[in-house]
């Protein structure tokens, strides 16, 4: 078998074994690239009152418990916090994937939202489906398999430039038999 054959037959069989991992990286990629453009994606940031943080992580705790909505009894229902001085805000992380944004100056909660980029970003990697092995064991290969899809597909993109490229080139062409009589074995 010669090498533009197996070339193609290695580009056509990796290209569908990788379909679905590379569709979902795809997707998701795209998701992830407007996520500061998409209120779908992350919740807009909102800004608090000044830049000197006046609110305490007791008082946070506390905000969250008085509102039942986001069902917090401790700190072991919140997945984390971010807090932004500058921009006066901290914004409350659960482990449901909602957001709650605080006023760093003031206590108020500014704004609520379902964050989908986090969920967004483990499907990216593939360790939504099932943690590491999915991660390495799937996701991985199938990046390998992107990667020699784009060698492969280089290869057969550039295939009939170097064919034209021969047969344009003198004595390049096809051999030709010569006329006349017929072929032997002896040469």
């Amino acid at each position: 078998m010669n090498l533009n054959r197996s070339t193609r037959k290695i580009h056509y069989w990796i290209g569908i074994g990788i379909l679905v991992p590379m569709l979902i990286v795809v997707v998701t990629g795209l998701l992830l690239q407007i996520k500061k453009q998409s209120s779908w994606v992350q919740p807009d940031e909102f800004r608090g009152t000044g830049t000197e943080p006046v609110v305490e992580l007791s008082d946070i705790l506390a905000v969250m418990r008085d509102h039942p909505q986001f069902d917090v009894a401790s700190w072991d229902d919140i997945d984390r916090l971010d807090v932004r001085p500058g921009k006066g805000v901290v914004k409350v992380r659960l482990h449901s994937d909602w957001e709650v944004q605080i006023d760093l100056g003031t206590g108020e909660v500014l704004h609520t939202a379902y964050r989908r980029s986090d969920v967004i970003e483990a499907l990216h990697d593939g360790s939504w489906f099932g943690g590491d092995w999915t991660k390495l064991g799937l996701f991985l290969p199938s990046g390998v398999g992107l990667l020699v899809l784009l060698v492969t597909g280089l290869w057969l993109f550039i295939l009939p430039f170097r064919s034209r490229r021969r047969k344009n080139k003198p004595g390049g062409g096809p051999r030709k038999r010569p006329s006349g009589g017929p072929r032997t074995g002896s040469g």
